[in-house]
């Protein structure tokens, strides 16, 4: 029987973690052909060259569409998904994939949709249905889903907003979370190990900092230079920062981050890239992830770590109560550090809100059944069950 060719395309660090066991499930199904496509930050010096780990993790990567430009204006991320349309629209028709599987809503995702969906490949794509009102992701996001044929969402509420998209109840499939998965299938480093590896010591108060452009906003650096300032007031503290995407001003935000580092360096970290298993491991042991990261959302409350979120950039997502929103004023931010501070998690009490961690398995169930005669579909009108 001729194996079914399934191609992952993934342009970020966070992305490919999340992707990692599916991308496993598939490599040893025998009934299943893994491709790769490696694309954007994956490329690029400046944020990790992380296709390298990528390779590390015995995956070959099949194709390498270089589309990020070394700016961070809206005129350079709008090249960027030009360049990456005209990479992608190359090597999809050379690897001639059966179904392509994109994760989530970054302006890559979007490149690849768009010349998977013009070479009448089908996509398979996860995590839509989700809403981030604070950055043009959220448009992206549901730009894919309506060029997508099959939909993996993490939450029965993300399902019924696909639905209402008009895309058919039978072709989308709630499997939770990604990255809950990384967290029950990952031995996640000891806190020593973390130590010697961060080269930072995790005894006094620590915390996780992920702060990426606001990208919607009139000024997309709105709430660093606040949150930089609120950092100040917390006294013999260990900060570990990672840097922000190649969004509009992510590189300006991660220059004022290396100057914050700089004043103090001792106990103040900024990289490029932690990876997945040492990110997970220093969410673990952190006091309190502070930022505007999807992860504050969806990982932190599954190690017990509370999360001051800041800004719109994850507003409108399902979140649990161990998730401090607050605006972007150094008053506010400083307030809801202390709220997290003080947070405890209740045993029997629910904070856990995206799957069980099964969901590679899940995806591979619908990937290896699923009849696609035709990309070709039919606006579903019914009601959302």
């Amino acid at each position: 029987m001729k194996k079914r060719k399934i191609c992952v395309v993934t342009g970020t660090r966070a992305e490919y973690g999340l992707l990692y066991w599916l991308m496993k499930e598939i490599q040893q199904d025998p009934d299943l052909e893994l491709q790769i496509i490696a694309t954007g930050m994956h490329l690029s010096p400046e944020f990790g060259l992380t296709y390298r780990q990528i390779e590390e993790d015995g995956f070959m990567i099949d194709e390498k569409v270089e589309m990020l430009l070394s700016a961070d204006t809206a005129s350079s991320i709008g090249k960027s998904i030009g360049l990456g349309t005209i990479g992608f629209s190359d090597s999809i028709p050379s690897l001639n994939p059966d179904l392509i599987i994109i994760l989530g809503d970054r302006f890559e995702a979007l490149a690849a949709a768009q010349s998977a969906l013009i070479s009448n490949v089908p996509i398979a794509h996860i995590h839509g249905g989700e809403i981030t009102y604070g950055a043009y992701d959220d448009a992206i996001r549901h730009a894919i889903t309506k060029m997508s044929y099959l939909h993996f969402v993490s939450t029965e509420a993300y399902l019924n907003r696909v639905v209402q998209l008009g895309e058919a109840p039978d072709r989308v499939f709630n499997v939770g979370a990604l990255g809950v998965e990384n967290i029950k299938k990952l031995r996640l480093l000891s806190k020593n190990e973390l130590e010697k590896s961060l080269h930072v010591s995790l005894n006094k108060l620590t915390f996780l900092i992920t702060y990426h452009p606001t990208t919607l906003s009139e000024n997309p650096l709105r709430g660093t230079v606040e949150l930089l300032d609120a950092l100040k007031g917390f006294k013999d503290i260990t900060i570990v920062f990672t840097k922000a995407n190649a969004d509009n001003q992510g590189r300006k935000i991660n220059q004022m981050i290396n100057d914050f580092v700089n004043l103090q360096p001792a106990n103040r970290k900024i990289y490029d890239s932690l990876g997945t298993l040492r990110y997970l491991s220093l969410l673990k042991y952190s006091n309190v992830v502070i930022g505007n990261s999807s992860s504050g959302i969806l990982e932190a409350p599954y190690v017990d770590t509370p999360t001051v979120n800041i800004g719109d950039r994850q507003k409108g997502r399902v979140r649990s109560n161990s998730v401090f929103d607050c605006s972007t004023d150094i008053e506010s931010i400083v307030n809801a550090i202390n709220k997290a501070l003080n947070f405890e998690f209740i045993e029997g009490k629910e904070y856990k809100l995206y799957g069980d961690g099964n969901s590679s398995v899940r995806i591979m169930q619908v990937l290896k059944n699923s009849v696609i005669k035709s990309t070709m579909k039919e606006f579903y009108d019914g009601e959302v069950t």
